[in-house]
């Protein structure tokens, strides 16, 4: 099966994606800018693209922001407590990094911080003036210029010290936690002793250990798990969505670090991900298309030809396929190559209805995972692809096309805002799959409302994708007319529209856990997804149908109809929907 990580596939493509269901920017100039949720257009002039904004949850943090926000603690702990900086970073590194829990336990106890930290007060080892000094480790006779202490007083060589140092920095980041040699010594060696008695290798290391602490030890920020990338995010923990997205464009969840997933719960997202690096489908699919040999038990696989069976060397050992017996007892009274009446007679007995029922078993649950693989692993090599078509249209499409149409590009922006539509809703709709497989098969009514959501969401998806991967071509390479063109922009306009509808209901059911669902198992899915789908539309196209309800029934005024089918608003002189071909 496929691992996670060939999901990170296409990095060069990913800077083009946006999350819309996670509050981020779709069109951006500043990083920094607050988010954006679903586009709605509200004219035909795509120049005007109105978004609803919302105030992002989370801090993307550079390199240089990370040391200059650990700089900063730093010295607010130097200037409150009074104490060195090589101190102040080892009372945060206990703390983790939370300058108010440094501050709440030095007031309360300063003596239980110093000892559990390893900061000394005092030493009652005093050291000579002058002449020289044994070393504690190599126990050679070294100048005082020689010979190094931390706060304990502890003498050793500047060489013993330098090896003691540099082997625990390359043993990886518990050197941020080192003490003296001395077994019975707990007092710290810090940044100071660190950069005075180690090469600049092992310098630069220590500070990269030191910077990854500020990250990894802090429960409000995790680093992008994106290949690559040295960005860190900062988030407001309880502030709704865990959907988050990087600088470098690469949107996951910050709870469980994996790719964005929502509207699935994290908990599905792992079961789904492990089952697909598992053994468990391996041993399924032997145990549904294989037998053990009689004699050495090796699984064998039959995919052609007759009953008669030979083991592979050195075993050799030939059988039936059916009753497994010696191969030497059939022949042309037991149905020879074929068939086996002692097989048959066996199964009428019930010989064989355990190991039947039990390959039967493993069978269908075969079969149940391959579906919904199938379709999850397709969406998402339709997402790769969708999103190097929407690459190529940025950097290469879009100038031909308003060279072709006599447009500037800005006014084809309705083709982009299509684009990245497709790519969230192949997202959306991939994760889907893996949360219809744990849903219950016994909640006959919750599965057929959340097919019937899903196959809505998947059937407008289809007509968009269709729409701007092969309609728009013909403008791309033939000459159309203005009006043709202009009628194009209709369409793709009002098909993102729609599909954006579409999957705000599977998303809104998905996260409620298909609560639409009455009590006795009646799904209310037609005027739901109706409702949902007018009450979206009314908000986000005014002038397009906004006196739409909730009903089932079109709707008529004087500029259009509404389509029963997909909710698309047609103008009035035509007889069938422009998007799916319904008739009025």
């Amino acid at each position: 099966m496929d691992s996670e990580d060939d999901m990170h596939d296409a990095n060069d493509v990913d800077s083009y994606e946006e999350d819309y269901y996670s509050g981020d920017a779709m069109y951006s100039d500043d990083d920094d800018d607050a988010g954006y949720e679903f586009l709605h257009n509200d004219s035909d002039d795509s120049d005007d693209v109105c978004v609803s904004r919302q105030q992002k949850n989370y801090t993307i943090l550079k390199e240089d922001d990370i040391r200059q926000r650990q700089e900063d603690d730093i010295t607010r702990i130097c200037s409150v407590l009074s104490v060195s900086r090589d101190s102040a970073c080892m009372l945060l590194r206990r703390y983790n990094w939370n300058v108010s829990n440094v501050h709440e336990a030095w007031f309360a106890n300063e003596d239980k911080v110093r000892h559990a930290v390893g900061l000394l007060n005092k030493t009652d080892i005093k050291l000579p003036k002058a002449g020289e000094l044994p070393c504690g480790i190599c126990f050679e006779s070294y100048p005082l210029d020689k010979i190094s202490t931390t706060a304990c007083g502890h003498p050793f060589c500047n060489t013993c010290w330098t090896a003691y140092i540099s082997t625990s920095i390359n043993d990886g980041p518990g050197c941020l936690t080192l003490r003296c040699p001395i077994p019975s010594c707990g007092a710290a060696v810090g940044v100071d002793m660190v950069n005075k008695l180690t090469s600049i290798e092992d310098k630069i290391k220590y500070q990269r250990y030191l910077l990854r602490s500020y990250i990894e030890d802090n429960r409000k920020t995790k680093w992008c798990p994106a290949p690559g990338c040295d960005c860190a995010i900062k988030f407001d923990l309880g502030s709704g969505s865990y959907d988050v997205t990087c600088h470098c464009s690469y949107s996951f969840c910050w709870n469980c670090t994996e790719e964005a997933h929502r509207p699935v719960d994290c908990e599905t997202v792992s079961k789904w991900i492990m089952k697909n690096s598992a053994e468990s489908e391996n041993m399924n699919w032997i145990l549904a298309n294989s037998k053990p040999c009689p004699k050495c038990k090796r699984p064998i696989e039959k995919n052609q030809g007759c009953m008669h069976m030979t083991c592979n060397p050195p075993c050799k050992y030939e059988f039936c396929w059916l009753c497994l017996g010696q191969w030497s007892d059939h022949g042309e009274r037991t149905g020879g190559f074929y068939a086996c009446n002692r097989y048959e007679s066996a199964k009428q007995e019930g010989a064989y209805d355990e190991s039947e029922r039990r390959r039967e078993m493993a069978k269908n649950s075969l079969e149940r995972y391959t579906h919904y693989y199938e379709r999850w692993a397709t969406n998402q090599s339709s997402r790769q692809k969708a999103l190097a078509d929407l690459h190529q249209m940025q950097t290469v499409h879009l100038a031909k096309l308003s060279e072709k149409q006599c447009q500037p590009e800005t006014q084809l922006k309705f083709i982009i805002e299509a684009w990245l539509q497709i790519v969230e809703c192949r997202r959306v709709l991939k994760w889907t799959y893996a949360y219809g497989y744990y849903l219950p098969e016994q909640e006959h009514a919750k599965r057929q409302f959340f097919e019937y959501l899903q196959g809505e969401a998947e059937a407008g998806l289809e007509r968009l994708h269709q729409c701007a991967e092969k309609e728009l071509n013909t403008y791309l390479h033939e000459d159309g007319s203005q009006d043709e063109f202009n009628n194009f922009r209709t369409k793709l306009a009002g098909l993102t529209s729609v599909t954006r509808n579409y999957f705000e209901n599977l998303v809104r059911a998905l996260e409620n856990g298909l609560a639409d669902v009455d009590a006795h198992g009646a799904s209310s899915k037609t005027g739901s997804s109706k409702n949902a789908a007018g009450t979206s539309k009314t908000k986000g196209t005014k002038g397009k149908g906004s006196t739409r309800g909730g009903a089932t029934s079109r709707t008529d005024d004087p500029s259009g109809w509404s389509c029963d089918q997909c909710t698309y608003m047609n103008p009035k002189t035509v007889t069938s929907c422009q998007m799916c071909h319904n008739s009025r």
